[in-house]
């Protein structure tokens, strides 16, 4: 082909398409460059404005109202990723205002947030069914609110950062009542525990425990308590501390009183206590019945404040043929030449009794049927708490009995700190 004017005919280029422009105004369609959105809906000078719906390229989508290109007001989305969904309002393109979350894996948020989490008050059932109601920051259950938990408690109070932390109250599922400080989701600082078993604890706690709680039970009075065949006795009893110190804080625990009969040997000169062997479960005494003078059912007591008392104790007879040992004056007349562990039967015997007629402080008469042989007797105490205070008991406590002949001179007095003493 000629040329034109002293000049070759440039070539033809072939005709380049421009991107498609988002729609000015009213409805239209419109994917994004990175083909990642698009977006189905109103337009207002170029920009997303009215109602719409986004869709992402990974199936995520939103649905719901645009304002100048953004997605804030009411609207509806779901994230492919997580499964969840939620419905409310928005700002800026998060959840932000009242909304309701629901979660793919059970359990959703119903209340305020902002920059999509929770924030402010709101609602919230997890997974397993527990419920909270009350306040929230950063996600997080903080501030002033109630929670019912998936064994039935219910807490109202503190939280901080997801944690019982402040004032609050805890209703146990089984009846108990906890209100007081709380740290780390445990009691902490002073409290008031009502137990369901009816035991109460006022007073420190730490790291969720009572910090001055009982541990044993102690029966007040001399090693060995001597009383006279068919005369009413009182027993005091104290829980006390680890320390020894007097249990004040609590109330309400249930002791029960018993007395056995004993029955088996015991050297006279082994160095283990009569206790010992009862504490060991090397010897298990034969029950006893107990009388009691007053009217009360005073077989079990509750504590006040760390003391009970059992009043006017009356000990029957052992069941037929069972026969206490008696110490008789031989024991003590051997003591210096008799080894260690050589104590005969002739020593400790049982011995058929009959019981005698004792007599009241006003005056009046035992029965014979009512009153316990001459003899040695253990009373134990134990903790008879239903249920178990905190899943516990506390130890029975012994106290040595010894019950005396009226008038009966022969019987050996052995002094608390002799040797050779049983306690």
């Amino acid at each position: 082909m000629a040329a034109t004017g002293g000049r070759s005919a440039a070539p033809l280029q072939p005709r380049r398409h421009s991107p498609r422009r988002p729609p000015r105004d009213g409805y239209g369609v419109y994917v994004y460059p990175n083909s990642f959105f698009r977006y189905e809906g109103e337009w207002k000078g170029g920009k997303k404005h009215g109602h719409g719906k986004l869709l992402f390229k990974d199936g995520s989508y939103y649905e719901g109202e645009f304002v100048d290109g953004e997605i804030t007001g009411e609207g509806y989305q779901h994230w492919a990723w997580s499964g969840n969904n939620y419905s409310g309002q928005f700002v800026l393109g998060e959840p932000q205002g009242h909304g309701i979350m629901k979660y793919k894996v059970g359990g959703y948020y119903e209340g305020e947030l902002f920059h999509g989490l929770r924030e402010g008050q709101g609602f919230l059932e997890d997974q397993d069914g527990q419920v909270y109601q009350g306040s929230f920051h950063d996600n997080k259950r903080h501030g002033r609110g109630q929670m019912i938990f998936k064994n039935g408690d219910k807490y109202e109070g503190d939280w901080v950062r997801d944690q019982r932390q402040g004032h609050g109250v805890l209703h146990c599922a089984d009846g108990s009542t906890y209100e007081g400080q709380w740290h780390s989701d445990v009691f902490s600082g002073l409290g008031s525990l009502a137990h369901c078993s009816g035991v109460t604890y006022c007073g420190m706690f730490i790291n969720g425990h009572p910090a001055a709680q009982a541990k044993k039970i102690v029966v007040l009075g001399p090693e060995v308590l001597e009383v006279f065949q068919g005369s009413p006795f009182t027993l005091n009893v104290q829980l006390q501390q680890d320390s020894g110190e007097l249990a004040t804080s609590e109330s309400g625990r249930t002791l029960k009183i018993s007395a056995g009969v004993r029955y088996v040997q015991l050297p006279a000169y082994s160095e283990v206590s009569f206790f010992k062997m009862d504490e060991d479960h090397t010897e298990t005494p034969i029950q006893t019945p107990l009388r009691y003078e007053s009217s009360s059912p005073a077989a079990c007591q509750r504590v006040q404040q760390g003391c009970a008392e059992f009043a006017d104790i009356l000990l029957g007879p052992p069941p037929p043929g069972m026969q206490p040992f008696l110490f008789l004056p031989s024991m003590l007349e051997k003591t210096d030449s008799k080894p260690k562990g050589g104590q005969s039967l002739q020593d400790v015997v049982p011995t058929v009794q009959d019981p005698l007629k004792g007599t009241r402080p006003d005056g009046t008469t035992v029965e014979p049927s009512t009153a316990a042989y001459v003899g040695e007797y253990v009373v134990m105490i134990c903790d008879a708490t239903t249920p178990p205070f905190l899943g516990h008991r506390l130890p029975t406590a012994f106290k040595h009995l010894r019950v005396l002949a009226k008038g009966d001179s022969q019987w050996p007095h052995v002094p608390e700190d002799h040797p050779e003493a049983l306690s």
